[in-house]
């Protein structure tokens, strides 16, 4: 997302976003699409982000493309995916530390304040 130029404040709006129950699509094993909106494009002309979630605490963005780099996920793609998101939703907080110590994962915050 980084390479994308899509700020923290773009993903924290998207989860603010999916948390009311507003994603792209429902790919299936905990895997949801959601469009963010680009620095001076909005979200039609954006980027698609792949997400593992559960619904609830749990936000993990795993893979973003721009709209104009591709239309979508192959089904071998969507598999992988489910497979990471299945390991990472069952994650417990000693775990997420740990991944986060690693930099295995990354926490996106407001402001980037780590609270």
């Amino acid at each position: 997302m980084v390479k994308a130029g899509v700020a923290d404040n773009a993903l924290l709006e998207a989860v603010s976003e999916m948390a009311q129950g507003l994603v792209d699509a429902e790919l299936g094993g905990h895997v949801v699409k959601k469009r963010v909106a680009l620095p001076g494009r909005g979200k039609r002309g954006g980027a698609r982000t792949i997400v593992a979630t559960n619904h609830g605490r749990c936000w993990f963005f795993l893979y973003g493309f721009a709209k104009n780099e591709r239309a979508d996920i192959d089904k071998n793609e969507l598999e992988a995916l489910q497979q990471v998101a299945a390991e990472l939703i069952g994650f417990d907080d000693h775990r997420l530390a740990i991944a986060l110590a690693a930099g295995e994962i990354m926490e996106v915050c407001r402001d980037h304040d780590q609270t």
